[in-house]
């Protein structure tokens, strides 16, 4: 009842699975991820203990095929479930039961594995696999272009409902103290693929990094703009004198923090600088295109 990929990324050491179903809340059943020990996509009468049983293995050293075979071995369903395995080191492996509902099938790539069943037919692992190896970005970006094109090319022939995407690398959640980077679901949406990748883009907005050809000089001019856009807001009472002076810098830390965007612009980090991407945000959503 569901299409998905589980991946690793050797370049970010970063383990992930993004799903779509017509089925509510399939990010609360399908993904499992564990940086340091891979990643499990489980579904067709999906077998839910697949998920952290296998995560357990792997983290022991375990690899993707043994890590399926045992979970396989120990389960008298097996037939009706479909499952897909990434290791610690990348390595995949998949299974798809003689009694999944057709169109059923899995494809296997290096470092990753795509998988579905109730689909409108081949066409769209094809697309997922190819759609994958071809994008660019970052992981969560590939991911999420694999998702897309799956759900493009026919998905789940029931319809749509869910989607999510699950991204875990070492000490890449928020505060650092944490694996789970990204952790985006839509529980129940009638375009829940499109709707996910939107999250996706609010996800690198909040918290992604700011580059360092994105750092913009906050000019006279600049000031007055974002005096004005302040003002508007009622964040700022003061003169348009155009002066970046404290008042003007309070102001903007509130409405920073009011939007969220404290992970990109923080007045001890960078009080002469501002991040491109938080200047078209806030063009956008306040002032000037």
């Amino acid at each position: 009842m569901t299409f998905s990929i589980a991946a690793y990324d050797p370049d970010e050491g970063a383990w992930g699975v993004a799903v779509a179903s017509k089925f509510l809340a399939v990010g609360a059943m399908v993904p499992w991820v564990r940086a340091g020990a891979g990643a499990v996509a489980t579904q067709s009468y999906a077998k839910i203990s697949f998920g952290p049983d296998g995560l357990g293995m792997m983290a022991s050293g375990m690899g993707a095929e043994e890590t399926l075979q045992r979970l396989l071995e120990a389960d008298p369903g097996q037939a009706t479930r479909q499952v897909g395995i990434v290791d610690a080191d990348g390595r995949a492996a998949a299974h798809t039961g003689v009694k999944c509902n057709d169109w059923a099938g899995h494809r296997i790539g290096v470092g990753f594995c795509c998988q579905g069943n109730i689909l409108t037919g081949p066409e769209v692992l094809e697309a997922m696999a190819t759609a994958y190896m071809s994008a660019e970005g970052e992981f969560a970006d590939r991911l999420m272009a694999a998702l897309l094109a799956g759900d493009r090319a026919g998905g789940d022939r029931r319809g749509r409902q869910g989607a999510a995407l699950y991204v875990a690398k070492t000490d890449g959640g928020y505060g650092g103290d944490n694996d789970r980077y990204i952790d985006l679901r839509v529980d129940d949406d009638p375009d829940p693929v499109a709707r996910l990748e939107g999250l996706l883009t609010l996800h690198h907005l909040y918290f992604g990094e700011t580059r360092p050809e994105d750092r913009v000089l906050i000019t006279p001019e600049l000031v007055r703009e974002l005096q004005l856009i302040m003002r508007e807001q009622k964040y700022y009472s003061g003169d348009l004198n155009s002066q970046w002076d404290e008042p003007t810098i309070e102001a903007f830390d509130r409405l920073i923090g009011t939007e969220n965007l404290e992970e990109r612009w923080r007045a001890t980090d960078a009080p002469t600088h501002i991040d491109r991407v938080v200047l078209a945000y806030l063009r956008g959503r306040f002032g000037k295109k």
